[in-house]
């Protein structure tokens, strides 16, 4: 267990990652802030830019880091942490932990002398309490991922895999584009990227980890939709198990995650926006397995998975300051 507080960073403090970090680590009982950096508005308090934090925080955005934090969360946008990483080097016992896609696959692990564990808790748990570095996995890798590990640790992923997932506008970040502008996602939804999205990599990683022999496909359709935050990720694929061994899998296979829970029942959005919970439900028809996996992006999928590796990175329980509950009305 912690004794002293932990020094905590964040580069590319504007977005709506760093937000949700800010949200999280203000009330974490063993942190303390160290430099919020953010290049366009050094100078400016926390609360211009987050003002959900209004009369939360009186920190104030930082040129630079203060130096002598313990870990440091890269806020920024994919390909830039590699560049900021070569131009500010950080001390060898600083802790990185990485919300880009930068480090996640194997063939990026290694950087600049340091190597990045990739960080989905209820796959690599031991591996990250043991890291140096992070690679914080995507949000909709971390929702297919998890509906998907307990079958690939039994072996039971033999034929295609078929993933249609929607997440909401925070996903495509704080920058303006037209697919995230009111007029444009309001009663309106779209594909994007279909069968060659980005996160297919980290997702095909970690399958193999577990049931290195497959060779079932993943096709991945994923949707913009017409919502703020979340992910809604419906997943299928053929098997001969039954319902109630599927479901005795699954349970089995989460049975000591916090976050992520078997339910009975149907699922939807609402019982996990602003957590950081997986809410999974599998149901058979006919020869398919059906699993219906969500998260909220910004915390499961993103901030708060974050905060959960630096939990288990510094020896605390891993649900130290992420007892969030979500808002179903």
């Amino acid at each position: 267990m912690q004794d002293t507080k932990i020094k905590a960073g964040i580069v590319g403090g504007a977005g709506y990652t760093a937000g949700e970090l800010l949200r999280i680590l203000l009330h974490h009982e063993f942190v303390e802030l160290g430099g919020i950096v953010s290049s366009s508005n050094a100078g400016n308090p926390v609360y211009q830019v987050h003002d959900d934090l209004v009369g939360e925080t009186d920190l104030v955005f930082a040129s630079e880091l203060d130096g002598d934090e313990d870990v440091v969360f890269l806020c920024l946008g994919h390909g830039n942490s590699k560049a900021w990483l070569l131009k500010n080097v950080l001390p060898e016992t600083t802790h990185v932990i990485d919300l880009s896609n930068d480090f996640r696959l194997a063939d990026d692990a290694e950087f600049e002398g340091r190597e990045f564990v990739y960080g989905l808790p209820e796959l690599n748990k031991s591996r990250i309490q043991q890291a140096q570095s992070i690679a914080n996995p995507g949000c909709f890798a971390t929702a297919i991922q998890l509906a998907l590990l307990p079958l690939a640790q039994a072996g039971k992923l033999t034929d295609d895999i078929h993933v249609s997932a929607i997440t909401g506008s925070t996903g495509a970040g704080q920058s303006l584009a037209e697919t995230v502008h009111f007029s444009w996602r309001s009663n309106n939804v779209s594909i994007y990227k279909p069968f060659t999205h980005q996160h297919l990599g980290e997702i095909g990683e970690s399958l193999a980890q577990l049931q290195p022999q497959s060779e079932a496909e993943i096709h991945f359709i994923p949707y913009r939709g017409n919502f703020a935050r979340g992910i809604f990720a419906s997943v299928y694929t053929p098997s001969e198990l039954t319902q109630d061994e599927a479901r005795a899998l699954y349970q089995q296979f989460y049975a000591d995650a916090p976050f992520t829970t078997v339910s009975d029942k149907e699922i939807h959005l609402k019982q996990v926006v602003n957590t950081n919970k997986c809410l999974l439900h599998v149901q058979k028809q006919g020869k398919q397995l059906l699993i219906t996996s969500v998260i909220d992006n910004l915390v499961k999928g993103a901030s708060g998975q974050a905060v959960q590796n630096m939990n288990l990175l510094f020896g605390l329980p891993e649900t130290t300051g992420l007892g969030l509950k979500a808002g179903l009305f």
